[in-house]
């Protein structure tokens, strides 16, 4: 049984960790820490987790333990994911992996000189109904692809919201838009050759909107955006087109709670709906899968830099700083 230490008592921890450990026979919650002991006190509690550490340091030096589970604030990932590789953990990383491609490099080198288990949490990746899209597309279905759309719009109405402030690596691309950038680079197999962006920005630095448009190697272009202005409508989708058809992927980010995966095949229309379980179940067999057996990750330390890297290219492109500089 893999025993995870976790950094932090964040609002995706339960979703994310609590209820998949305790459907997997592989895993459990050894002990957690909060930066207000007394909140990892009370999420303790009310979760049955054994320890509450006074510390981020005390969990990573926990011996009980083989894995951390990090979902601090971005700009905490490189620091403390590299802390727990240097002590022999294993590291659950959530997104975005890291402040800017740099970080990514320095969290990638620390998991191979130490030869741990890395992960960036895209846990969508890893649930059947992305396998199947992928199926579809790599089939030859829709024919050759043509172009991508990806969207992840949701509105923010809290001036407070930790995802608007650019110290702790805020902005719509970081927190939602960097799932459209995945979904499009996954779903292609393919890096962006040329790369232009518009982003809006609210907070000082901080984009609440960006759109950015892709063009693959293949020929293949993209049209990807993270929304999260105050009043947009909710959307979260993916298509794809071909010469032959297209797919419209309805909730790729997290498939049990709905979802379809509509084609439109030289007029032939289906609809497909696959599993219903968590996406973060899959994501944690997966986790557990790399460190026991040595099987490969879909969104392992290699690809989380190349996903930063593209994250870096697209707040340059339009105009703004690369997040975890001191400006």
């Amino acid at each position: 049984m893999i025993q995870f230490g976790v950094l932090g008592a964040a609002r995706i921890v339960p979703n994310a960790l609590v209820l998949p450990c305790a459907d997997e026979p592989r895993s459990a919650i050894a002990c957690i820490a909060a930066r207000d002991p007394s909140r990892a006190e009370r999420f303790a509690r009310k979760h049955g987790i054994p320890v509450a550490h006074p510390s981020y340091r005390d969990v990573i030096e926990d011996s009980s333990i083989e894995a951390v589970y990090n979902p601090l604030p971005i700009s905490l990932h490189h620091r403390w994911t590299i802390e727990a590789l240097a002590a022999g953990k294993h590291v659950l990383c959530e997104k975005s992996f890291s402040s800017n491609a740099r970080e990514a490099e320095e969290m990638a080198k620390a998991a191979t000189e130490n030869g741990r288990v890395l992960m960036d949490a895209f846990h969508y990746r890893y649930h059947p109904a992305f396998h199947r899209a992928r199926e579809i597309v790599e089939s030859g279905r829709l024919g050759r692809v043509a172009s991508v759309e990806a969207r992840f719009h949701v509105p923010i109405t809290d001036p407070a919201d930790i995802r608007l402030n650019y110290e702790t690596g805020g902005g719509a691309t970081m927190d939602i838009g960097c799932y459209a950038i995945s979904w499009a680079r996954h779903i292609t197999g393919e890096e962006p050759s040329e790369l232009t962006a518009v982003a809006e920005v609210g907070p000082p630095h901080v984009d609440v909107f960006l759109e950015a448009r892709f063009e693959f190697p293949s020929g293949a272009r993209a049209v990807v955006s993270g929304d999260m202005r105050a009043g947009v409508p909710p959307r979260i989708e993916l298509s794809v087109t071909g010469d032959e058809g297209k797919m419209v992927f309805r909730n790729p980010l997290a498939p049990q709670l709905g979802h379809r995966i509509e084609l439109d095949i030289q007029g032939h229309k289906t609809v497909e709906e696959l599993d219903r379980r968590s996406t973060y179940a899959y994501q944690l067999d997966a986790f557990i899968e790399a460190i026991e057996e040595g099987q490969p990750l879909l969104t392992g330390a290699r690809d989380a830099v190349k996903q930063m890297r593209v994250i870096d290219r697209c707040y340059e492109a339009a105009g703004l700083p690369l997040r975890g500089l001191d400006l």
